[in-house]
């Protein structure tokens, strides 16, 4: 049996894939169901897929499916998010809490990844589960960090490396750099005089510097993952 958030929220799902087929944000999800943070949607989506109402397509953003709906799903409108103009609020009745869910999804682990001299960044099958709350929107993969020199960022030798994948980025952030096409290297991304510098974060390394031909960014640190054994 579905909680009653459980039920609201496969219900306004449902109803936005019809009206616009897209799945509505996280953010749109919260306001619906009148909750505090979106890790509270993180709970239900992934109590509804465990119990097989809906499923997340694999690598896209905002890509949830709805596979079957409650048996008395026509009983209960869809919740609409909040209007803060209106004069009289709804008084919903206090609920039970749902039963804890493990919110973990799966993204592919790709090798190897240097923060020291540039390694080569292996294609690999493997998939790395990770917190939800951990990964905003857009497409992930992990690189396990191999190297010291962005141990003063936090990022240390064995550190699983969250990266959102994009192909641009802004001077200071950390980046996964595609060099001369072979190697691949996590950095600071900095631009100077026209070429591009590839800074750690270890005083024991000097910066590396490429022409902007030869630097291709394959993506944005997002998190990190560290493994105690």
């Amino acid at each position: 049996m579905l909680t009653r958030k459980q039920h609201e929220l496969i219900r306004f799902i449902q109803v936005r894939l019809e009206e616009t087929g897209v799945s509505p944000s996280f953010e749109e999800m919260k306001e619906a169901l009148d909750l505090k943070s979106k890790s509270g949607v993180h709970r239900l989506i992934s109590a509804l897929e465990e119990r097989g109402f809906i499923r997340r397509l694999p690598n896209r953003a905002r890509a949830l499916e709805v596979l079957r709906q409650p048996e008395d799903v026509g009983t209960k409108p869809a919740p609409r998010a909040a209007n803060v103009n209106s004069a009289a609020a709804v008084v919903r009745p206090p609920e039970a809490k749902p039963a804890p869910a493990n919110d973990v999804i799966e993204i592919p682990l790709h090798g190897r990844i240097a923060a020291g001299v540039p390694i080569e960044a292996m294609e690999t099958a493997a998939m790395l589960p990770v917190p939800a709350a951990l990964l905003g929107a857009g497409e992930h993969y992990a690189l396990e960090v191999s190297g010291d020199s962005m141990i003063e960022a936090g990022i240390l030798d064995g550190d699983y490396a969250l990266i959102r994948r994009t192909d641009s980025a802004r001077d200071g952030e950390i980046v996964v750099a595609l060099v001369r096409g072979e190697e691949a290297t996590l950095k600071y991304l900095r631009r100077e005089g026209g070429m591009v510098r590839l800074d750690p974060a270890n005083a024991a390394y000097e910066p590396q510097i490429y022409k902007p031909g030869e630097v291709l960014v394959q993506g944005k640190l997002a998190g990190l993952l560290r493994r105690y054994h």
